[in-house]
């Protein structure tokens, strides 16, 4: 491996109470390059006793940080947000060697991840309840205080997005948390984490421990300290640890996969939705739970909709995110690599017709080909199954109603899409669509100042937005009863 490569990729280290350790057992694994395969570093796994140690850390800290109040907490969560902002480009470099995805669009997500916490910041200042009229002797209020300690799990699709996600709405709230970024990606949250630091966060507050997800869930969430668990990743993860919460009686946030129906009405511009949803399509090689995934195309702008599409996807440039001009970049993994390949397999296998793409990119890497499928039969496992890679199935159909019938069949309710040019259509797609995000005329990201979150399997609670803090918060029922 070149020595370039490794000074740019930080020594990775758990961050427990205020101070930078390797962990009691000399337990890791090495973190991998997706795009050139070679080994950028080594990831220390948290033992037993340095788990402990990071819940009493934000036990500890909690108090403090508590009744610190909002401007001092601010003042603090603002530095962080500036020096971010200043260190995107340093910061998504690093996502590109661990995660793949291009440097434009790593450098982008920790701008993004900055505005969030700023976001998050100000909302918390307003965390203040309210005054509710009552009889003359008595005063009844609502008052809203920081839930406590939380227990935070993230994947590693989204290295600064995703425990920023956490952190941010954590700590504005006045909570302090311990969080287990993915260990494939460490690089980038230790790099937030010392922006934390030198912004000058309180010891405890902030705790980021890597290992056995299973070990360190199993020890963090029945915690008596831990008094909110915050998770993003898959649905049969979610559930395992949703099980765990409700066992210890702890309230939590489930933010799980999905399987994203995108309906085109013969109203709208079949080129122009085809351009846009490939630029959604293809966002960090379609390892997004928001992403794109399965295409209902009226039948009258089916033809025209798909060639667009199919066009599009063929000219994407894809390669090691390093490189100038790179739209995509790899898988994260071969695990990644082979699950996409299985369920092209799959749908070829039952009779579906590749258009362009359908295989890995031969050489070093994880790459794969941005890929669209025709002629899917209904019991091909990629209509069922979140493909989570740059691969589109394109269906056409005649009825709105039974599209949307189709895009709710799955028990995923994450995020959908549609296009069309009329009110009244965009209308009642958005009152059909079982799903908590939803874009008209766009496949849109998740942005600060509104909540994101799904229904049915895909979870409960939600991130952004003023209900981005509801969980973070206890509310309190206070009457206050006049002496006489």
């Amino acid at each position: 491996m070149s020595t370039l490569k490794r000074a740019d990729y930080p020594q990775i280290s758990l961050y427990i109470d205020g101070r930078w350790v390797q962990g009691a057992g000399g337990h890791g694994d090495d973190v991998i390059n997706p795009a050139t395969e070679e080994v950028l570093g080594r990831v220390p796994f948290a033992e037993p006793g340095d788990v402990d140690a990071a819940i009493a850390a934000a036990k500890a800290a909690f108090p403090k940080w508590r009744d610190a109040g909002p401007d001092v907490r601010s003042g603090i969560l603002h530095k962080a947000a500036a020096l971010l902002h200043q260190r995107a480009d340093e910061i998504g470099r690093v996502m590109t060697l661990e995660e793949g995805k291009p440097l434009a669009e790593a450098g982008g997500e920790v701008h993004r991840a900055a505005a969030g916490l700023q976001w998050n910041t100000e909302e918390g200042r307003r965390a203040y309840g309210r005054i509710i009229p009552s009889a003359p002797d008595e005063i009844l209020s609502v008052r809203t205080v920081p839930v406590g300690p939380v227990g935070a799990f993230v994947p590693w699709n989204f290295p600064a997005g995703g425990p920023m996600r956490k952190i941010s709405a954590a700590l504005a709230a006045g909570c302090s948390i311990v969080i287990k970024p993915s260990e494939e990606v460490p690089g980038t949250v230790s790099l937030i984490a010392r922006a934390f630091e030198e912004a000058g966060l309180p010891p405890g507050v902030l705790n980021v421990i890597f290992g056995v997800p299973d070990e360190i869930s199993r020890k963090v969430i029945p915690d008596p300290a831990i008094r909110f668990i915050a998770f993003t990743g898959s649905v049969p993860a979610g559930k395992h640890l949703a099980g765990l919460a409700a066992s210890a009686m702890k309230p939590a946030h489930m933010e799980l996969g999905g399987h994203a129906p995108v309906i085109v009405c013969a109203d709208t511009d079949p080129v122009k939705a085809a351009k846009t949803a490939v630029r959604a399509k293809v966002v960090n090689a379609g390892q997004v739970c928001t992403s794109p995934s399965r295409f209902l195309v009226d039948r009258r702008v089916y033809d025209a909709f798909t060639a667009a599409f199919a066009e599009a996807m063929a000219a994407i440039k894809v390669g090691n995110g390093l490189e100038p001009g790179v739209q995509m970049g790899p898988m994260v993994s071969h695990r990644r690599l082979a699950a996409v390949q299985k369920l092209v397999d799959d749908a070829v296998s039952a009779g579906a017709t590749v258009v362009t793409g359908g295989k890995p990119i031969e050489g070093t890497g994880y790459f794969y080909q941005p890929t669209v499928l025709t002629g899917v039969p209904a019991t091909a496992a990629i209509l069922a199954e979140e493909p989570f890679g740059p691969v589109a199935p394109i269906a056409p159909f005649d009825d709105l109603d039974e599209a949307l019938e189709v895009a709710n069949s799955l028990p995923f309710g994450l995020a959908a899409y549609a296009y069309t040019d009329s009110a009244a259509t965009a209308e009642k797609l958005i009152a059909g669509f079982e799903a908590g995000i939803l874009s008209i005329n766009h496949c849109g990201g998740s942005v600060p100042q509104a909540p994101s979150g799904g229904v049915k399997d895909s979870g409960y609670g939600r991130e952004g937005g003023p209900e981005g803090l509801e969980g973070f918060l206890v509310t309190k029922r206070v009457s206050h009863k006049l002496a006489p």
